[in-house]
């Protein structure tokens, strides 16, 4: 009886450690872990945001056409191709433009000639009416004569420099700098300029480009030219590119019953990404930005009363320091004074028993 009495009550202290020991272990895991993050300067600021398009600036995207009708002779660019301005683009057939030219050159040669006959014939004339030989009527025929063939030897001038141009419109130049984003027209196609000039070749400026970034209607009030902006594309998802605001259009655009107002940012394009038009931004419009302040994540600063604090890590981990600060954004807030770069806090609800 007495065994059985001590064997019970050794099962009762066993079961009763077994249970401290857990009550404990659970208490230690409701204590929150702690999170130690350091002070670091960085840029805080409220942005507007906004969903934006890249497009290119005006002038920047040239549709090369032809002024006269012919058959296409030659192309001499391809889809892709980086051109110079002036860099020849296409040729059209010219043997007949050619012929005219000849025509009108020796038109001009022709005339030329009877010019220099009627002013000779001219001084002759004059010459003899100062000897009395001739008529006045006779000189007043030389004078006329030859005030026709200077006409008409303008009028011939005229007709080269018509045909001289003509034929010069049988070759197409590119008019700016830029990349052939599309050619509309084959080797051996006829093309005619009857109302208007048929685009030979587009080509595209990828050094001007800009984002039209769409702002609803509840943010434009805060936008205004000059304003700082950043953008990502999904193709350069961890990149972002500084811009600036250059325009706000007064013309609403509704998308998806939602009022918008197009705000276009401009930015210099990078040296080591190649951005294109049409690709999606996500825009950053800074309404009031800190550059390269003091800052902390939101959750390790907080609040006692008006009392704003941190809570120290280290050596005096847990000791409460009084802070001030300043702007803030949805992720960090910025640290005017308490803090120096470098200090670390916690970050996270500290265990009982921590300093107050």
């Amino acid at each position: 009886m007495r065994k059985a009495i001590i064997l019970l009550l050794g099962l009762g202290a066993v079961a009763a450690a077994a249970l401290l020991w857990q009550r404990a272990g659970s208490a230690k895991a409701d204590v929150p872990a702690l999170e130690v993050v350091r002070v670091a300067r960085r840029d805080v600021g409220t942005a507007v945001r906004a969903t934006g398009v890249i497009k290119p600036q005006t002038g920047a995207e040239v549709r090369v056409g032809s002024q006269i009708s012919g058959v296409v002779k030659r192309l001499y660019v391809q889809i892709g191709d980086s051109v110079r301005t002036g860099q020849p683009l296409a040729a059209l057939d010219d043997r007949d433009l050619l012929a005219r030219r000849a025509e009108a050159a020796a038109a001009e040669a022709a005339a030329r000639a009877d010019l220099e006959y009627a002013r000779a014939e001219q001084r002759r004339k004059r010459e003899l009416a100062a000897q009395r030989v001739v008529s006045t009527s006779d000189l007043d025929a030389a004078e006329r004569a030859a005030s026709r063939a200077e006409a008409q030897l303008q009028q011939a001038t005229a007709t080269l420099s018509s045909a001289t141009t003509q034929l010069g419109y049988t070759r197409i130049a590119a008019p700016i700098d830029g990349v052939v984003a599309s050619i509309s027209t084959q080797e051996g196609e006829t093309v005619a300029a009857a109302f208007a000039a048929p685009t030979f070749v587009t080509l595209l400026d990828l050094a001007r480009l800009e984002v039209r970034a769409y702002v609803d209607e509840t943010d434009i009030g805060r936008i205004a030219v000059g304003q700082t902006a950043r953008f990502t594309v999904d193709t350069y998802g961890d990149q972002e590119f500084d811009g600036r605001v250059e325009a706000i259009y007064p013309q609403a655009e509704i998308r998806d019953n939602v009022v918008n107002y197009v705000t276009v940012v401009t930015f210099t394009p990078p040296a080591d990404r190649v951005l294109r038009p049409e690709m999606t931004a996500t825009v950053k419009i800074a309404l009031d930005a800190r550059h390269g302040v003091l800052a902390l994540p939101l959750g390790a600063v907080r609040r006692d009363g008006a009392e704003t604090y941190v809570l120290l890590a280290g050596a005096g981990q847990g000791e409460r320091r009084a802070i001030t600060t300043g702007t803030k954004d949805s992720s960090h807030i910025e640290i005017t004074a308490g803090l120096r770069d470098g200090d670390e806090v916690l970050v996270g609800e500290p265990p009982s028993g921590s300093k107050p």
